[in-house]
């Protein structure tokens, strides 16, 4: 009898481990939107704070936010598909370049290295194994826009009834520990609510700082487009701003040796000004973690969920961190 109850609990907890394997990403959709609403709600609180009840407020702060959108992709999208439409026609010239270099010379003659990457590229094999052919693409299309619809959906909820779900999952805690779990609580919502403006922040003055020199250094008919892609990789925790620094000065390489190594002195300075001045100042009141630990909270979230994992990493390490600094080491001390 204990035997097979035993082996009936082990395949319902198979079963129950399979269904949470079926509902991981809908509870990952969950958890950005709840990241997202907590970030905007400090926004929210301060038109409260300006007399605005708390549904008006959430009506302003998303007109301000979609209105934002909309500008930024009415100014931005056709200078980027110019820009984008440069960078391609500019390719094939960077190419022949890179074909003519020495290295590459020596390389093709004795691997073959030019005929292949040519043959790779333009054999249709990249794009297969990349986004599965055009019905690839076109499904992976549809599966992010389904994918922001319903994350911008649940934001919308979220921000809209975050104080009843606050009360709501305090409720869980017993009665004699609920004040103490109501701030801690909130205190680690307001953190992350801070976290998500802050690093809003840094990557504004990264694409700011790349836009303007690129305009100085003779990039500007690509300086839009790499601005944009700076400020977007620099959101990444670690390593985005490195990728999009990477990604820059290649293409100043590819244009002239003089503007690829003028861009990478630029980025070596600009990331020790971001990480040692811009950084710090900016997250002082954000999260209060160890430098240590976000590298390690960093690399374990991108291995875990990538992108969103290393977005959510930093925050969740320092909630961890509060907890136990309140929870662990004060128990232990007691004793």
């Amino acid at each position: 009898m204990i035997g097979f109850f035993g082996g009936l609990g082990l395949l319902v907890a198979w079963f129950l481990y399979g269904l949470f394997l079926m509902v991981g990403p809908v509870l990952l959709l969950i958890v950005v939107a709840m990241f997202l609403a907590v970030g905007l709600n400090p926004a929210v609180e301060f038109f409260m704070r300006r007399g605005l009840k708390r549904s008006w407020a959430v009506v302003v702060v998303i007109t301000v936010v979609v209105i934002a959108i909309a500008l930024f992709l009415l100014a931005i999208v056709p200078v980027v598909t110019d820009q984008v439409a440069n960078l391609t026609a500019s390719a094939p010239g960077w190419f022949d370049q890179l074909q003519h270099s020495r290295t590459v010379e020596r390389l093709d003659q004795k691997y073959g290295v030019v005929e292949k990457l040519k043959s790779y590229v333009t054999g249709g094999s990249l794009g297969q194994q990349v986004f599965g052919g055009v019905l690839g693409v076109g499904l992976k299309v549809l599966g992010f826009l389904a994918n922001a619809f319903v994350v911008v959906v649940m934001m919308l909820y979220f921000l809209a009834t975050l104080p009843r779900v606050k009360t709501t999952l305090f409720r869980f805690a017993p009665a004699s520990r609920r004040d103490r779990v109501t701030k801690l609580g909130n205190e680690i919502l307001e953190g992350i609510g801070a976290y998500v403006s802050g690093a809003f922040v840094v990557a504004l003055c990264a694409g700011v700082s790349s836009l303007v020199f690129l305009f100085i250094v003779g990039l500007g008919q690509y300086a839009v487009a790499l601005a944009l892609v700076v400020a977007l990789l620099d959101v990444i925790p670690m390593i985005g701003a490195t990728i999009g620094a990477v990604i820059v000065c290649a293409i100043g390489f590819a244009t002239d040796v003089q503007t690829g190594l003028a861009l990478v002195i630029f980025y070596l300075v600009y990331q020790q000004l971001e990480n040692y001045v811009i950084y710090p100042r900016v997250m002082s009141h954000t999260v209060d973690l160890p430098g240590l630990l976000t590298v390690i909270a960093a690399l374990v979230g991108a291995s875990l969920l990538g992108v969103v994992g290393a977005l959510l990493a930093i925050p969740t390490a320092a909630a961890l961190v509060l907890l136990s600094r309140e929870i662990v080491i004060r128990r232990q001390d007691a004793r």
